[in-house]
């Protein structure tokens, strides 16, 4: 299948919503193709630039590199083309390199690089890491900067001089003085991504950075509250986003907050809402309760978020 070269993806990323599809499981917390294939069908119904496959929703930490290749190559299939599917590249540089090539012959479109597992790196051995990975396939990188892989406005230009590939840049930090820096030293040569947990808390602001686009969580569950939100930001009708960030995604967030790793629980919570259950988390995350389901179900009724 033909996948959208890196001249296209830019373009393709930053007209839109992005969104990060769970990873259904079955009760024994095994890989469910068949329902992890469907929501990706029904999500590609709606009017959204882009999915990342096995990403952080979508529990990519704790899928085996197997497992990361079959929720790639079903997410290809499901979308049919649909929407643009970004692929995870996770872990070590050797692991991230084996998912980049394997990304590439499932068919997806592009790749987003994840912070290597446990250890800290310097500037230029991050600089290294991406260009492995850019290097293992013709695919359009973006890399995403969290945890213990933040890329400083230097590091990113000598990145994006590397590598022709290197597309895209996701701020997972929200740093205002180095997202700044980063845009006014590299401009439009990459397209940029709000990545913070719940990123529509942010992107209002981050839009005055050039970060046109941002991955959506909640799209999982209410996608026509996320494409709403989303459009009222880009028109930046202040009125608009206030008003649904303190009916639903301030409370939410509330709520995400009262566990650690609850940004990805929330959102299966939420499908379980909505009559379109993906399973339980793996460990070392954890469900909600049965008292935080009720909260939830509570404010998602209040956007009209759950079938009568």
């Amino acid at each position: 299948m033909a996948h959208l070269s890196p001249s296209e993806l830019p373009a393709a990323l930053g007209s839109g919503l992005l969104s990060f599809p769970v990873t259904h499981f079955t009760a024994e917390r095994e890989l469910d193709e068949a329902a992890y294939r469907e929501h990706l069908a029904w999500l590609s119904g709606y009017r959204v630039a882009g999915l990342f496959a096995a990403g952080g929703t979508g529990e990519g930490f704790s899928l085996t590199l197997e497992e990361t290749d079959r929720v790639v190559r079903a997410a290809v299939e499901a979308v049919d083309g649909a929407t643009p599917v970004i692929a995870p590249a996770t872990g070590s540089t050797a692991n991230a390199v084996a998912q980049a090539k394997a990304a590439e012959a499932a068919g997806a479109d592009g790749i987003l690089l994840m912070p290597p597992y446990l250890t800290e790196a310097s500037q230029d051995g991050l600089v290294e890491h991406i260009s492995a990975v850019c290097e293992a396939s013709s695919l359009g990188v973006v890399f995403y900067s969290r945890a213990n892989a933040v890329l400083k406005a230097e590091a990113v230009e000598k990145a994006c001089d590397r590598n022709p590939t290197l597309i895209g840049f996701k701020d997972g930090v929200g740093s205002i003085e180095e997202m700044t820096r980063t845009y006014a030293r590299m401009g439009d040569r990459l397209v940029y991504v709000g990545g913070l947990p719940t990123a529509e808390v942010f992107a209002l602001p981050l839009l005055q950075l050039g970060v046109t686009t941002y991955s959506s969580a909640i799209f999982n569950f209410v996608p026509e509250f996320a494409l709403t939100f989303y459009d009222a930001v880009r028109r930046q009708d202040q009125t608009a986003v206030y008003a649904m960030l303190n009916e639903f995604v301030i409370p939410y967030t509330q709520l995400r907050d009262a566990q650690r790793g609850y940004a990805v629980s929330i959102v299966k919570a939420g499908l379980q809402v909505i009559g379109r259950p993906a399973g339980p988390v793996r460990p070392p995350l954890t469900d909600l309760t049965e008292l935080e389901l009720t909260t939830l179900t509570d404010l998602v009724k209040r956007i009209g978020g759950v079938p009568a």
